[in-house]
């Protein structure tokens, strides 16, 4: 970008949950499909005041549930076009069995889950504790969705045309999890450009596995049952290799100030946004504190945590929850430095302050 459109560029202020349905609109959505619930609501709600079908023909439809709305994703990812769903927490939990489906069948979409306290229906206020319920998939076989963790308002507009490229190339769901302090929360942010939605003859160019529906056309079928368990098998090595794929080319995360920590802070999403303070304190201290902030949970940043583990004293994992993500960070360590794990649940955010006291009873 030069210097001029750098200048012309139009700085916004909104929300994270609007950021979302402006993003759809800008990026050449064809379809969403979803159902209100809190803390999520608004993006619904901003694509109805939008009214993006008089604009740029996206479809708009506030189904009778979640099960519905994510089968209306299934059926408009099958066509080959972009389209997406969000929900909360206890919503996605409805979505897991199709969620499945269209990762047997390969069929590309989004799904924004904008995290609230559980287990159950819970609370309203925000959490993170669906990582296991995205990273580890909450439906049955072996798949993997990819998984994106926003940390800004700013990164929950861009990724929504991120998720879209990654479901396309790969023909997979992407979940885009973010939690209740991001979706609510209001930041500085430039949209992305707007982005014309393909034409039917762009659609079929590049998705020629898509169903056409149309007489004398190949119209293929997409379905993710197989009661030969030869072919079954054949196809899920195929999946493997797929997810084996992603995992070596879409890993994604962040370093602060990891060259000289003797603590590493493992953290992702609005934890990650709490350790910059707290390791701001930390160094007023003399604490030499870092954060590595996976941006990708699935593909997990497994190599880099182990690569950092031989370098530092220990490792603390710090989530909205009471424990997942640290899992992962154990399987990558290996045992190669301590592991700790620290956060709060039922809906409490902690404060840097709260960080830093745990960082001192590491030391």
């Amino acid at each position: 970008m030069n210097m001029e459109e750098e200048k012309n560029k139009e700085i916004l202020l909104m929300k994270g949950n609007e950021a979302v349905a402006h993003a759809a609109i800008r990026c050449g959505c064809d379809g969403y499909f979803g159902y209100p619930i809190t803390p999520q609501s608004e993006i619904l709600e901003t694509l109805t005041v939008e009214k993006p079908w008089e604009t740029t023909g996206m479809v708009v439809v506030q189904a009778e549930s979640e099960v519905a709305s994510i089968n209306m994703v299934y059926g408009g990812g099958s066509v080959g076009k972009r389209v997406m769903t969000s929900s909360s927490s206890p919503g996605v939990a409805l979505m897991q069995e199709c969620i499945t489906y269209m990762a047997g069948a390969e069929i590309p979409g989004l799904i924004v889950n904008v995290q609230r306290g559980g287990p159950g229906l819970g609370t309203i206020q925000p959490s993170q504790s669906d990582y296991f319920q995205s990273t580890r998939g909450g439906g049955n076989g072996d798949y993997n969705v990819i998984v994106l963790a926003p940390a800004s308002v700013q990164e929950m507009a861009d990724f929504v045309d991120l998720s879209f490229e990654l479901a396309f190339r790969y023909r997979t769901p992407v979940i885009m999890l973010s939690d209740g302090v991001i979706g609510q929360m209001m930041e500085k942010l430039v949209l992305p450009p707007f982005k014309p939605r393909r034409t039917d003859e762009e659609v079929r160019q590049q998705c020629p596995w898509a169903i056409t529906g149309k007489k004398g056309r190949k119209n293929n079928i997409i379905t993710s049952l197989e009661l030969d368990p030869h072919i079954m098998e054949d196809h899920n090595v195929h999946l493997q290799k797929k997810y084996a794929e992603i995992r070596a080319k879409e890993v994604r995360y962040d370093e602060y100030l990891t060259e000289d920590a003797d603590i590493l802070i493992v953290a992702f999403g609005s934890a990650s946004r709490l350790t910059h303070k707290a390791i701001e304190l930390c160094r007023q201290e003399g604490l030499r504190v870092g954060m590595l902030r996976p941006i990708t949970l699935w593909p997990f940043p497994t190599e880099a945590i182990r690569e950092m583990s031989t370098r530092v004293k220990a490792i603390l994992s710090l989530e909205i929850n009471a424990g997942q993500m640290v899992e992962d960070i154990r399987l990558a360590v290996e045992g190669r430095c301590p592991v700790h794990q620290y956060g709060r649940m039922g809906g409490i955010v902690p404060t840097p302050e709260e960080i830093v006291e745990q960082i001192k009873r590491i030391k």
